[in-house]
């Protein structure tokens, strides 16, 4: 590892002089950021219901709105990362997003919660095009899945946290003191990213013999099917993710305290999931495989928790590897991204695919929403089965067929 990172650096430019660790480091804050900033709202549900006076599917819109604006503006986002530079985009999207939330702890009210909807859907329109931008050009090429892995749990861990974090700042301050702790972070880990140095990712116009960069393709077949891949990804899970608490409490006759270990055990798994798949990740090429056959173990775990009632003990228990499976997953999500994004436009080709995440935000609000409000909690669990089949079929037209790695 060390004489691979000493060969990379002898190779740069005299400007880039902050080690990968670093770098990848300060990236993954962000992305844990960009995770605990998209669940502030969710778990707050109970607080803004009692608050506002509204119901889940009002609840349910605001956060539609945030991924109906994130649709719109992340290809946008990736052309603007990809021409000029990934990093300074980043330290808008951290700020914006968090100052969102201070104005909501300010001023509550649904008004509000919508205009701060808009606001965090921009802010996450910045994260995936900007980071894997910074990943793609600065880490080791034999240990990206890893870095693509560490990245990703970053985020999951920032959503590992969250319900633990906003239900202890909640008993603390109050809801509108947790909005403004919550979003103060953003601002701060911007910050750390200016005094750390992160290296820029500087736009790629021309070839090395002066020949210009022909505009890429980004309507490949490869990048819309994985854009409906990460559609699929997100509805499968983003239900557990967003409703789990209220549907644990209301479908198992749990406590608020038993639930949010249960939601907390299903998220952490998760993180611990990715480090998992990113060495997995650089050590196969059928990255599809991974998906397929860890989502139909978790089709199997989702039947039972659908028409069973298990004991607490058990109940976390098959969440748990749920969740730890379903991580597994993303860093061989990201790879098949990264082999088929055209040469200078990782920003673009991110951006393009994560819309498919954003898109199932614009459904998965109101469908699980509604679910919750047609005192159907179990079928928070039934639906994601449907769309975990879904998923298994198509991770057959995501990839080519390529041969193992032999990684020693």
């Amino acid at each position: 590892m060390a004489d691979v990172l000493a060969a990379s650096q002898h190779t740069e430019t005299p400007t880039r002089t902050v080690s990968p660790v670093r770098t990848l480091s300060l990236i993954s804050l962000a992305h844990w950021v960009s995770h605990f900033h998209m669940l502030v709202l969710p778990m707050l549900f109970p607080f803004l219901k009692q608050q506002l006076g509204v119901g889940y599917v009002e609840l349910g819109f605001a956060m539609t709105v945030f991924a109906v604006v994130t649709a719109l503006v992340q290809t946008p986002v990736g052309y603007i990362v990809d021409h000029f530079g990934a990093k300074r985009i980043l330290l808008v999207g951290l700020t914006l997003g968090g100052l969102s939330l201070v104005m909501l702890g300010l001023h509550l009210s649904y008004p509000s919660l919508i205009v701060c909807a808009v606001l965090l859907g921009v802010a996450n329109a910045v994260y995936h095009p900007s980071d894997y931008a910074l990943l793609a050009a600065h880490m080791d090429e034999s240990r990206m899945g890893r870095a693509f892995g560490v990245h990703t749990f970053a985020g999951y861990l920032g959503g590992a946290v969250a319900p633990a974090a906003m239900a202890a700042l909640l008993a603390w301050i109050g809801g509108p003191g947790a909005l403004i702790v919550a979003g103060l972070v953003g601002p701060v880990a911007a910050l750390l990213q200016v005094v750390g140095n992160v290296p820029e990712v500087h736009p790629h116009q021309h070839h090395k013999d002066g020949a210009k960069v022909p505009k890429p393709n980004l309507l490949t077949p490869t990048l819309m099917m994985l854009t409906a891949f990460f559609m699929l990804l997100s509805l499968s899970s983003s239900g557990i993710a967003s409703f789990g608490l209220v549907a644990l409490m209301n479908g198992y006759n749990v406590s608020f305290s038993e639930a949010n270990i249960a939601l907390t055990a299903f998220l952490g798994a998760t993180a611990v999931g990715v480090l998992a798949g990113g060495v997995l990740a650089d050590r196969i090429s059928h990255h599809s495989l991974v998906a397929a056959v860890s989502f139909a173990i978790n089709t199997v775990l989702m039947l039972f928790i659908t028409f069973l009632t298990p004991p607490m003990i058990v109940l976390t228990a098959v969440l748990t590897v749920a969740g730890f499976l379903s991580g597994a997953i993303a860093p061989s999500r990201d790879m098949m991204v990264r082999n088929a994004a055209p040469p200078g436009a990782a920003g673009r080709a991110f951006g393009l695919v994560s819309t498919g995440f954003n898109f199932a935000g614009i459904i998965s609000p109101l469908l699980f929403g509604y679910i919750m409000d047609a005192n159907a909690p179990r079928w928070l669990f039934g639906a994601s089965v449907i769309f975990m089949l879904l998923t298994i079929v198509l991770t057959f037209f995501t990839e080519r067929g390529t041969k193992v790695k032999t990684v020693a």
